[in-house]
């Protein structure tokens, strides 16, 4: 039985994972909305053009990547919520113009202003200051797990919602959105007693050499940037193809409702094999093989509606399957004290890649044509698959967080020393000032009685 099981959550960390969750969920859904549907709207806007319409989809990817780590770092100094709330009116403000919007730059304007609402860092911070350690992953997990469901969401209802209100009300919504997440923050989330830093879920600048010089790490980075600097020039094109394929636009609902539950479906299998097989590797290069294979498919035929469906479905299975793993091998990769760094610059690298696929993938569409877009994606992951050749195969590594006595340097070295005795702690590093362990572990070898018992002896 695990900590957790024994420990469950209080009722304020069941308020604290709901009303984050809840926060991050729908801003994130804001953001994707308009995915599906603005590259068809962009085409009757004054002075829009394919190189402006993918710097409106993906200009909001570089005011997140810039800001959200300062936002984060900002938030140890002046508290949590006032960083998340001046983040959530930022981003509500920044759909209002978008939605008072007449032209395609007012448009730019408004979508950097909604991804300047930075509030990621500072979100899982504050998550961290109202857990326990041993519920401390579930509730990260379920706010993570937000962004896979928002994205699903606005792939299936940003269509109809287009329909119904069209682009301008979108922006209206994710305005009312954001609006719901301040309530949330202010009357859902408890207020913590104390703030600290928390090396295992937000950035600390003393450890960005030491992340950015990981080999390893920098590959999951690249890989997170080139996933969504696919998927954002993707969906420059898939909307114009589904409707030169014969389908309005109001339709395209009908796709991606059964192309994102089967992919879904599809992803199980492989997720299951990987892990309990030890075949991570394999599978994760193969989807992101699958990834280019099917953008060439695409590339050579997007003008046939069946075939055209049946080729979003397998990327969207690779998609998922890539966007499912890479945040868990990040976790397993990270230096055992450095994993909220780890994560912060991971974010980073994903947001990144919503900007220049944005910028690129609106460009390639300008200078070749719309086909050329499908081209441009499938080399992306040929470098990609070339750069994930190299990493090292995962193992079945977690992170664990432990509460000591505080204790100065020397005991924190002698401790740290003692830690890494047990069988199957990989790393162990002391924080004597703050009182915290933080260890990498292999599951399938750790001596859990020999840690509770050696984690007793320094009460």
């Amino acid at each position: 039985m695990s900590r957790s099981d024994i420990n469950p959550m209080t009722s304020a960390e069941r308020r604290t994972a709901l009303g984050l969750a809840g926060v991050y969920g729908f801003r994130m859904l804001g953001l994707f909305l308009i995915l599906p549907v603005f590259a068809l709207f962009a085409e009757e806007l004054p002075g829009a053009t394919p190189l402006l319409t993918g710097l409106a989809v993906g200009i909001y990817g570089l005011t997140q990547a810039v800001l959200q780590i300062p936002f984060g770092l900002l938030s140890d100094r002046i508290g949590r919520k006032p960083v998340i709330f001046g983040g959530l009116l930022l981003f509500a403000i920044g759909s209002v113009v978008a939605a008072m919007a007449d032209d395609i730059v007012w448009i730019i304007i408004g979508r950097a202003l909604q991804g300047s609402g930075a509030v990621a860092a500072a979100v899982m911070a504050l998550a961290a200051d109202l857990t326990r350690e041993e519920q401390r992953t579930k509730v990260m997990a379920s706010i993570g797990m937000t962004i896979g469901f928002s994205f699903m969401l606005a792939m299936i209802i940003g269509p109809a919602i287009n329909g119904w209100v069209g682009v301008s009300g979108i922006f209206w919504l994710t305005a009312l959105l954001a609006l719901v997440g301040i309530a949330l923050v202010g009357l859902v989330v408890p207020t913590p007693a104390v703030s600290r830093v928390h090396r295992d879920a937000e950035p600390v600048p003393a450890m960005f050499d030491r992340v950015l010089r990981h080999a390893d790490l920098l590959r999951l980075d690249f890989g997170i940037f080139a996933l969504h600097l696919t998927l954002t020039a993707l969906f420059l094109a898939v909307p114009l193809a589904l409707r030169d394929a014969g389908m309005a636009a109001s339709e395209h609902t009908l796709v991606y409702l059964p192309v994102m539950l089967l992919s879904i479906l599809g992803m199980v299998p492989f997720v299951i094999i990987a892990e309990k097989k030890q075949k991570m590797k394999p599978i994760f290069l193969g989807a992101v093989a699958m990834l280019g294979m099917v953008q060439l498919v695409l590339w050579q035929n997007n003008e046939d509606f069946w075939p055209l469906v049946l080729a979003i479905g397998v990327f969207f299975t690779a998609f998922n399957l890539l966007e499912a793993t890479l945040p868990s091998l990040v976790s397993k990769t990270a230096p055992a004290d450095a994993k909220g760094t780890a994560m912060g610059v991971y974010s980073t690298s994903q947001f990144s890649g919503a900007f220049i696929g944005g910028l690129l993938g609106g460009w390639v569409h300008q200078q070749w044509g719309l086909q050329a877009i499908f081209l441009f994606g499938a080399l992306v992951a040929l470098v990609w698959l070339l750069v994930a050749s190299g990493m090292s195969k995962p193992g079945r590594h977690a992170s664990r967080l432990l509460q000591l006595p505080v204790m100065s340097a020397d005991q924190a070295a002698l401790v740290a020393s003692g830690l890494r005795e047990i069988q199957g702690v990989l790393e162990a590093v002391v924080v004597g000032d703050e009182g915290v362990a933080y260890l990498k572990v292999d599951r399938d070898s750790l001596n859990d009685a020999d840690l509770d018992a050696f984690v007793a002896a320094q009460a």
